[in-house]
């Protein structure tokens, strides 16, 4: 029974969550209510506050979930540059489903939520890069030293190389996003060419030595 009673908890906490998540990106942190999200919800607002003490904390809950989300594309990375096959196929799939990810509308409509609340709650921006974002290209770092070490890439500093990969490959769409506002202002066939090209620049600059 115990263990019924903490599923059914569990449930109506992401069911408040993901309607905070929801009114929070369409209103913005300062004109978001706790009623709105009980009702979003559909719960009662002493229920919202049975999980979350006040706004600040859910929308921290909500910061703290989505970075752990990035273990997904922890994943992605570890198990794509393998070193088994061929190094430019694999960054050229990697680059593809990353971007993919990183670009879809709720990602940056949160990142955008974040970075607007970064100076109020600097310690929650702070949890979005440092248990995100540097936790993937921590990884994708130690994955692009396991290749140099295989004389598949040329790399001196591998965290370095990992933040030029992805610089290369998030540039162009992601500060198009950010400025103007628009979340699908680049289209999958531009996605795509921004990928190909940050591959064929990161191995100009990285790839393995061409034997004479």
């Amino acid at each position: 029974m115990e263990s019924n009673v903490e599923s059914r908890s569990s449930r109506k906490r992401r069911v408040i969550v993901e309607a905070a998540t929801k009114v929070f990106l369409d209103k913005g942190y300062d004109r978001t209510s706790m009623d709105d999200i009980a009702t979003m919800a559909t719960v009662s607002k002493p229920t919202v506050y049975k999980y979350f003490n006040d706004k600040e904390r859910l929308f921290a809950a909500i910061v703290r979930e989505t970075a752990d989300h990035v273990d997904d594309l922890m994943r992605l990375v570890a198990d794509t540059l393998t070193g088994r096959s061929d190094t430019e196929k694999d960054l050229a799939e990697l680059a593809r489903r990353f971007i993919t990810a990183l670009m879809e509308p709720q990602v940056l409509r949160l990142r955008r939520l974040v970075i607007a609340n970064a100076d109020r709650f600097p310690d929650l921006g702070r949890t979005w890069y440092e248990q995100g974002f540097e936790r993937v290209l921590a990884t994708l770092a130690t994955c692009f030293q396991r290749l140099a070490d295989h004389q598949l890439l040329r790399v001196d500093d591998a965290l370095l190389a990992a933040n030029h990969f992805v610089g290369l490959l998030l540039w162009i769409p992601v500060n198009k996003a950010m400025f103007t506002g628009d979340h699908s202002a680049s289209s999958q066939v531009d996605l795509e060419r921004y990928s190909e090209a940050a591959v064929r620049a990161f191995l100009a600059g990285y790839g393995p030595a061409k034997s004479d």
